[in-house]
């Protein structure tokens, strides 16, 4: 059963409250960052920047000869830009479930990968900022980039703001859970549609199909302690 004992809940964003960006766009982001320096990147390359954690700024550096932090810095600003576009035509849209969160009487807060400005368009955009303590996205540069979960850099300056070190965090991946364990703090591995046959080699503290199930069982484990 699920502790209700947590000062704060800390959500994941893609996949989570929002749905995941359409990969081409963000492969389109990549190739506008390149053209940016009148490069024209490989595919195979543009597809590394996307899907994987080791990112290629030694072949941004030695094979096309660009400095990678400016290099990485255009292709944030390409990609925020892009996800601005999906978020504001509907194509990249908040979860029917998020409003469920408003059932939560624990502090929460957003912890993310994707850059911190498109987090903050979409807390302004879908106006979150009353729902949502505090949130944090990656810092636009090749050492923000570094600190992408698993690494728990993001999620512990979250709680370090939040002054707590009791707290669930929810995600959809397993970089989440990593996260998660590595911060010292439970997990929630939510199981939407997209990751429904997912194997996980990671076990999460617990597991839910979707938002509303989490909130679901927070209510029944309140319920049955009362």
């Amino acid at each position: 059963m699920i502790s209700t004992d947590y000062d704060a809940i800390v959500f994941d964003n893609d996949g989570v409250l929002i749905e995941p960006t359409d990969r081409e766009r963000l492969y389109e982001a990549v190739h506008r960052s390149f053209e940016h320096f009148d490069v024209v990147a490989e595919e195979a390359l543009v597809r590394r920047a996307v899907e994987e954690d080791d990112l290629p700024f030694d072949d941004v550096r030695e094979t096309h000869g660009l400095d990678p932090d400016k290099w990485w810095r255009r292709r944030e600003a390409a990609a925020v830009a892009i996800q601005r576009e999906e978020i504001r035509a509907g194509s990249k849209a908040l979860y029917d479930d998020v409003a469920a969160l408003g059932e939560l009487d624990h502090t929460l807060a957003i912890v993310s990968n994707n850059q911190h400005e498109t987090i903050e368009f979409i807390v302004d955009h879908h106006e979150l900022d009353a729902q949502f303590e505090t949130y944090y996205g990656r810092d636009p540069t090749v050492e923000g980039a570094k600190r992408k979960k698993p690494d728990p850099h993001y999620i512990d300056r979250a709680l370090a703001e939040l002054e707590t070190t009791d707290a669930l965090y929810v995600g959809d991946s397993e970089k989440d859970l990593v996260a998660a364990e590595r911060a010292g703090i439970d997990s929630a591995f939510l199981r939407r549609e997209h990751r429904r046959d997912l194997t996980l080699s990671v076990e999460p503290t617990h597991e839910f199909a979707d938002l509303r199930g989490l909130v679901d069982a927070v209510a029944s484990a309140r319920a049955a302690g009362e």
